[in-house]
């Protein structure tokens, strides 16, 4: 089993092996959580696949983000 060393900022590097084999790569964002139960962390690897997306509402051009702005400003 792999083991890996906490450093001065709580920082963890993954082995290359796992990393390897969850397919973790640099800029990937992972999930930790703390199993109460079995007193242990786990590492979850990033999503892969095309994420879905909404378009909520009309499309706004520039006159209508700056009116937005000015109106915000405005409100204080």
């Amino acid at each position: 089993m792999p083991t890996s060393k906490v450093n001065r900022n709580y920082q963890v590097t993954i082995p290359k092996d796992v990393r390897q084999k969850a397919r973790i790569d640099r800029g990937d964002t992972v999930m930790v959580e703390y199993n109460e139960d079995q007193g242990n962390i786990l590492v979850s690897p990033p999503r892969r696949g095309k994420r879905k997306t909404w378009i909520l509402g009309k499309r706004l051009g520039m006159k209508e983000i700056e009116g937005g702005i000015e109106r915000g400003q405005s409100e204080k």
